[in-house]
């Protein structure tokens, strides 16, 4: 077995020019040829050394600082760790991977910066990132325009509805977490419901889907609140719901430090009413910030926030506990979600590029589109044409927070 020796140009990938890493290198310059080289080195008594293997290039922009840190630190640490488990154990057929990273800090135009860079500086096969809903669509359109596959790890449908060539993406997306919110409303006689979120790009989508999906379900929208990401009061905006005509529970669409604030205001205004958050809370760090107002809150999110609790013959348990154990082990933090997303991504590429037996950028998007029931923290995934996330609301597990823990909703 051979490797690759060299990188073509990003414009000969463009050009169709494929990169065959893995396979061998017979009829390059013909058998013969090479054959006489060898005869010509044997006589010099030199032997031919063998081409240096290729680090398997692939880039990450993350939100590594910033309000967007919860988001990407666990992302970033998780990849650090996955990829050494990778070289470790040999590479993928022998040759390393190298994880390129840079920190846009959740900033679109820093990451617009950072992704030009991984396409045309660093040659990268692949790019996993994009902690945001703005991050990731400030990109989608430079990875749609290189031909290089790219696994976000943030929740909006928007990233792949309309299903977009080169874009994948981990997460549930947001109008997932409203119809499931919304059924479990509806089966505790909840029809008369007050949202309250954020402006972010993340909010602004959930409150849109959320709004968009509620008729479906039965559910009547009698009050409709938005905050700012800098704000650090909302109780006007809650104030206005609890005078909400008929209001029966409260759903936050929102992420950061927003949603802890709305939990605490919530108290403070004398809400009584039920409160669900969505799964851009779905960290340790929304419990400890919120403190004991978050008592009760219900929520969607991945199975891995409740490993050690799934049954032993839940197939998925293996999986996030494995990675929840791993992941503690490793960086002395407690697991979030969020880490769990970039897990999710980087074996479903290094996969991908197994299965390809290549790293040409081409055969690996066809390789991601083919992944069929694949086992991650988030769920079951199967990739199509028409779905590039590859999950369903089953994926989701309902949580609510007891005694200053998730417990899973039966």
């Amino acid at each position: 077995m051979t490797t690759i020796a060299s990188r073509p140009s990003r414009a000969r990938r463009r050009a169709g020019a494929v990169r065959t890493g893995f396979a061998g290198l017979a009829g390059f310059a013909g058998l013969a040829g090479l054959a006489g080289l060898a005869g010509l080195a044997g006589l010099a008594g030199l032997t031919l050394a063998q081409p240096a293997r290729a680090d398997i290039l692939i880039g990450a922009t993350l939100a590594e600082t910033g309000p967007a840190a919860f988001l990407g630190e666990p992302e970033a640490r998780t990849l650090d760790m996955l990829v050494a488990e990778t070289n470790a154990a040999g590479g993928i057929r022998g040759e390393k991977v190298k994880l390129i990273r840079y920190d846009d800090s959740g900033n679109p135009d820093k990451a617009r910066t950072f992704a030009t860079r991984l396409i045309d500086d660093d040659q990268v096969v692949a790019v996993i990132g994009g902690s945001t809903t703005g991050s990731t669509m400030a990109v989608v359109p430079l990875f749609e325009q290189a031909g290089i596959p790219f696994v976000s790890l943030a929740g909006a449908v928007v990233i792949i509805d309309p299903v977009k060539t080169w874009v994948f993406k981990t997460p549930h997306t947001d109008r997932m977490a409203c119809e499931k919110i919304f059924t479990d409303m509806r089966a505790r006689g909840f029809t008369k419901v007050g949202v309250i979120a954020g402006t972010d790009g993340f909010g602004k989508s959930m409150q849109e889907q959320c709004l968009a999906v509620a008729g479906a379900h039965g559910i009547e929208i009698v009050g409709n609140e938005t905050y700012g990401p800098q704000d650090s009061d909302m109780t006007p905006q809650l104030t206005n719901l609890k005078n909400a005509p008929g209001l029966q529970a409260v759903l936050n669409a929102g992420m950061g430090q927003g949603p802890a604030i709305v939990t605490r205001n919530f108290r403070q205004v004398g809400l009584e009413v039920p409160l669900y958050q969505s799964h851009g809370v779905a960290s340790k760090s929304f419990i400890e910030l919120a403190g004991p107002a978050a008592e009760g809150v219900r929520l969607p999110a991945a199975a891995l926030l409740v490993a050690e609790k799934l049954p032993d013959d839940d197939p998925q348990k293996p999986v996030v506990l494995g990675y929840k154990t791993a992941y503690e082990t490793a960086t002395g933090q407690p697991v979030s979600t969020f880490g769990g997303h970039a897990f999710d991504a980087y074996k479903l590429l290094i996969a991908a590029i197994e299965r390809a037996g290549s790293t040409d950028p081409a055969r690996i998007r066809d390789a991601l589109e083919q992944t069929r029931d694949f086992m991650g923290t988030a769920g079951r995934v199967t990739f199509t044409p028409a779905d590039h996330m590859g999950l369903d609301e089953t994926a989701f597990r309902l949580l609510e927070i007891k005694d200053g823990d998730w417990t899973l909703v039966q």
